[in-house]
């Protein structure tokens, strides 16, 4: 997963750092707006009173669009898995901590049987001195 999330980050990193969503967004329409726009200057097309600089500014404005888009959805993205590796390091972090207590416990366990049976030694040793 880290592997994954550093390879990406190194392809995407140029993207990432020449997009700032807030400085951008403020420059540009919002989704529906370039709908309406264009909804409207179809109509108007239909009237041939449509220009080419204004088609070419509206797919400029597109292409800016659909890139701070991708660029948010990018960024969403690596948070979402950022925050599932940290969910995945905590959760290997509790895993290791119940694995250790399971390995102290069996530790105990065969503790308790050498201390065990030393104990049942201890009486017969006893007995065989106090006959001497």
């Amino acid at each position: 997963m880290a592997k994954i999330l550093t390879r990406y980050k190194t392809q995407h990193a140029d993207e990432l750092k020449t997009v700032d969503l807030a400085e951008k967004t403020r420059n540009y329409l919002s989704h529906e707006e370039l709908l309406e726009i264009v909804q409207c200057k179809l109509e108007e097309a239909k009237n041939d009173n449509m220009s080419i600089e204004s088609l070419i500014s509206l797919e400029e404005q597109f292409k800016s669009a659909l890139s701070l888009t991708r660029a948010r959805k990018a960024e969403l993205m690596m948070e979402f898995l950022k925050t599932l590796q940290e969910k995945v390091n905590e959760h290997v972090k509790k895993t290791d901590g119940v694995v250790m207590l399971f390995k102290q416990e069996k530790l105990l366990r065969e503790e308790n049987k050498v201390l065990a049976s030393q104990l049942t030694k201890v009486p017969s040793i006893m007995l065989l001195e106090a006959n001497s």
